[in-house]
């Protein structure tokens, strides 16, 4: 089920909505993939404490993190065009888990506060495709999600919603390149769920512009039971930032990419 893994995580589709603007060359702007909107069933009575680890620990680990993330505001020449999805397929290696270790937030709330508005207009004063309003409500779409925060430590990976946490550990399954309409180019990094676990999706798959091992700064993930299915999701893409950051700070990195 769409937007509901507590419901079993439902099988997601392939939507034609992009087809018009979605996989244009907007596609990169607006992150090259997109996810399947997952709520989670949460049944832990650790819910709490993992959710709401100490601010300390998040803030040192992301701080490292993100110092190693190749989204810098002066991206080299080579390292733009893998971003904006233009790289040959030897130049794509294999990726830890590690590489989106960390405590990261939804920037869904932010969008429907009305703290990326700024980011909507930025993109429709550069474009004559969108308006700020059009640019909102697809990125509505694409941001939609319940999963309010992502920790991932090691192997294991927790979904919370609304407070509550779901983990299970996940091992490498490979990685699909995946070409668009507009001819750019993305990768998806898949992992497995190792043991089935009522509740949790037997694949997730990043992406995040990258292709080879390097910290993610922000990411987008799709999760579901059909590895092949996920592959053709290109409507909803849940997005996740760091947990340290505010809406003012993520919309002006944004921006900035």
């Amino acid at each position: 089920m769409k937007n509901s893994l507590s419901k079993g995580i439902a099988i997601l589709s392939i939507s034609s909505l992009l087809a018009a603007g979605c996989q244009s060359a907007k596609l990169a702007e607006a992150e090259q993939e997109t996810t399947s909107a997952s709520s989670i069933s949460a049944n832990s009575a650790e819910t709490q404490e993992q959710a709401t680890e100490s601010h300390s620990e998040e803030s040192s680990h992301e701080h490292e993190h993100d110092h190693a993330s190749v989204h810098s505001h002066e991206l080299d020449e080579a390292t733009q065009k893998i971003y904006d999805g233009f790289f040959e397929d030897s130049q794509v290696k294999d990726r830890p888990l590690s590489d989106w270790a960390g405590y990261w937030q939804s920037v869904y709330p932010y969008l429907k506060s009305g703290e990326l508005d700024e980011v909507f207009a930025d993109k429709a004063s550069h474009s004559d495709k969108m308006t700020a309003e059009e640019y909102k409500e697809y990125y509505t779409t694409g941001y939609k999600t319940d999963v309010d925060r992502i920790i991932i430590k090691e192997d294991i990976v927790t979904f919370v919603q609304n407070g509550e946490e779901l983990s299970g550990k996940y091992v490498y399954d490979g990685y699909e390149i995946l070409t668009y309409e507009a001819g750019n180019r993305g990768v998806r990094f898949t992992f497995k769920l190792e043991e089935e676990t009522t509740g949790l999706p037997k694949f997730i798959q990043f992406s995040d512009h990258s292709i080879f091992p390097t910290a993610a700064s922000h990411y987008h993930l799709y999760w579901g039971n059909d590895r092949q299915a996920l592959l053709d999701e290109v409507v909803n893409w849940p997005t996740y930032y760091p947990s340290t950051m505010d809406g003012h700070t993520i919309a002006h990195e944004m921006m900035a990419h």
